[in-house]
């Protein structure tokens, strides 16, 4: 898995807009400490989080599984642009089948989890879908015996609003594995003077 902060929108903008509100145009200082605390005090403290909506992050997202992907589409309000199988199916097609005794050259394809039984059987479903696809039957087709493992990248935008809630419930204990290391890697990836608005539940 990888993530890459594509880009963010300054915390002055923010500060800018809950200033609007109150006309204090002339209490700000670009961002700096004074506009950070009030950033918190209102969008968090005081709970006027539609605020925190004017602070816009977009990621690139790479080597997840589609499974991951089905947990992402729980969490509102957020864009989501995502690898084509259609178009992108080529890539299986044109190997030789996996061997299921060991995992080389799969994990190109598949999110690994650990668990042999688990792993070998997405090997054999990639072996399957990769017949299938030789055959000539078309991708569009074919891809409905992806299996979930299947890796997948897209490009994700985000406001801090729902930002804050997904990582509050993805890097819990409680959440699927590899979505609790995206919500941590997220958070990572976040500039610096942004962490303070998000709480990591490791």
């Amino acid at each position: 898995m990888k993530i890459t902060l594509m880009h963010h929108t300054p915390l002055e903008v923010c500060a800018h807009a809950i200033r609007t509100c109150w006309q204090s145009f002339d209490k700000s200082d670009n961002g700096g400490e004074r506009d950070k605390a009030l950033i918190d005090r209102v969008g968090n403290k005081y709970k006027h989080a539609s605020t925190l909506e004017h602070l816009v992050y977009t990621f690139y997202i790479e080597g997840v599984s589609r499974a991951l992907l089905q947990e992402l589409a729980r969490h509102r309000i957020a864009s989501l642009s995502v690898k084509s199988t259609r178009y992108t199916l080529k890539e299986l097609k044109s190997g030789v089948p996996f061997a299921e005794d060991n995992y080389e050259g799969a994990e190109q394809f598949i999110v690994l989890t650990g668990n042999h039984m688990v792993d070998t059987a997405s090997i054999k479903a990639l072996n399957n879908l990769q017949e299938i696809l030789k055959a000539g039957v078309s991708n569009d087709i074919a891809k409905f015996c992806l299996p979930e493992s299947y890796k997948t990248e897209l490009t994700w935008t985000i406001n801090a609003r729902s930002l804050q809630n997904f990582i509050e419930l993805r890097s819990g204990k409680s959440a699927l594995w590899e979505i609790r290391e995206m919500a941590n890697r997220v958070y990572e990836a976040i500039p610096t003077e942004h962490n303070y608005l998000f709480k990591i539940e490791n």
